[in-house]
């Protein structure tokens, strides 16, 4: 069966104008950058690397835009982290388009615009307008929108997300602090964003095969759809998926649908792959908890860190703001915990409270409060000797990567799926495992040190 064709940049009307943006440098078999990904956020970035790793890319994680004459490293994937799932959607867009700019810059030969596997976002976007946005800047006239990461639980069916076996719309994260999901119809969601056309493309459709798919896609095209969301159940749908999408100019999505993008560029000969780690070495120093999300999840593994005797402190969002709990306080208690014992500094609370904290402070105010306090901690810490640093929550990642100085990331072991541990490439050398706060079971928070070794050993 023929292989169905796409419009690609510089082609036709949505080409028109941007052959500079859209033609990126090609660097045939003997190396560049594959895949240039664009993340939300910095626990979403992580995950998607890891996903590229353990499919046998060399990836390497960059913090923020690179600015301008800034080479970015030898690798087949890069992802840039962001901090743009929860800004204004306008501020969003240009930040992305800089970045993948950047990307396409040093060569990559495709975008992804990677965000959460929950579709984390608001009837404002950021989801839309960053994709549509991204299909303009590469002249892509169609893509497909992928959250689901089965591994996780995240899956798709008939347009519907479900987290493990529950609706989105029923699950914990109708009740998210910044980003309440509460309509698990992927259609309905993405086109109270955006004015494109979306589609669905079902379950069946895509267990027909690659090709079956491609002409699928070709068809919903040529009717003047431009972003379909496809329904994923497992494993190998990704893989087919992300075979069907290998010409598409740009694809967006969870980290899952990396894993068949993956296998296009090993399949094609151009990336030999390499094997992840199974453990990291990682510099010798004091380990600590970082948890700002509020997810059920990581409310789980804070109740299984307490059962298991790890020293816990509460962080007191009206004392923080009054200035009656500070990070000099904070810090210094972490540093008189046992050594052998990492300390959880949380600001986690269950839907009730928050919503009692939020309605005093503000949702936003509150947040950049806890984030701000977790990042100085975090300093503070370094500086004291801790170079073990496991943070719970994307905009407390965020936020504390930014204090630590980290600007790029090397990929280390899985702890749990969407999750590896990380070693800074800048001194002073840190581990940091950026662990978004839906992921890891309840025991995380205990397991994750026995992946690393002592640079000594």
């Amino acid at each position: 069966m023929a292989r169905a064709t796409f419009i690609r940049a510089g082609q036709g009307a949505m080409g028109a104008g941007r052959e500079r943006l859209a033609a990126a440098p090609d660097k045939g078999k003997d190396g560049g950058v594959r895949i240039g990904a664009v993340a939300d956020d910095i626990t979403g970035a992580t995950d998607l690397c890891l996903m590229l790793a353990r499919e046998g890319l060399r990836t390497v994680q960059v913090m923020g835009i690179p600015q301008p004459g800034t080479r970015l490293p030898d690798a087949d994937a890069v992802v840039i982290a962001l901090k743009s799932r929860s800004i204004p959607a306008s501020e969003a867009v240009g930040m992305s388009c800089s970045a993948a700019d950047a990307l396409r810059a040093a060569g990559a030969e495709q975008i992804l615009f990677k965000y959460c596997s929950t579709f984390d976002s608001t009837d404002q976007g950021n989801i839309g307008p960053v994709a549509a946005a991204l299909m303009d800047l590469t002249g892509c006239p169609l893509t497909i929108a992928c959250p689901a990461f089965p591994a996780a639980g995240r899956t798709t069916y008939k347009g519907h997300l479900f987290v493990g076996d529950t609706l989105l719309s029923d699950s914990p994260l109708k009740d998210h602090p910044l980003n309440p999901m509460r309509d698990s119809n992927l259609v309905r969601v993405l086109q109270r964003q955006t004015a494109l056309p979306i589609g669905l493309v079902q379950i069946a459709t895509i267990r027909r095969g690659v090709a079956a798919l491609r002409e699928e896609f070709a068809a919903r095209q040529a009717a003047g759809e431009r972003i379909l969301i496809v329904d994923t159940l497992s494993d190998d749908d990704l893989r087919t998926i992300g075979a069907a999408c290998e010409d598409m100019a740009l694809v967006t999505g969870g980290s899952g649908i990396g894993l068949g993008l993956a296998a296009n560029f090993i399949r094609s000969g151009k990336v030999r792959p390499q094997p992840i780690a199974r453990r990291m070495r990682a510099p010798t120093g004091r380990p600590v908890v970082l948890a700002g999300s509020c997810s059920a999840a990581t409310l789980g593994q804070i109740e299984a860190a307490r059962s298991a005797g790890l020293p816990l402190l509460a962080l007191d969002p009206e004392a923080l703001a009054e200035g009656r709990q500070t990070p000099a306080d904070i810090a210094a208690w972490a540093i008189a915990q046992p050594a052998d014992h990492p300390p959880v500094i949380y600001s986690s609370a269950a839907p009730d409270t928050l919503r009692t904290v939020q309605d005093r402070l503000g949702r936003h105010q509150a947040g950049s409060l806890i984030e701000a306090v977790l990042a100085e901690t975090a300093r503070r810490l370094r500086d004291a000797g801790f170079s073990r640093f496991l943070i719970a929550g994307g905009e407390t990642s965020g936020a504390v990567v930014a204090a630590l100085d980290v600007t790029m990331l090397h990929i280390g072991p899985e702890i749990a799926p969407g999750v590896p541990w990380t070693r800074s490439a800048t001194r002073p050398e840190l581990a940091l495992a950026l662990k978004s706060g839906n992921f890891g079971g309840p025991d995380f928070f205990l397991r994750a040190w026995d992946l690393l070794e002592p640079e000594d050993v």
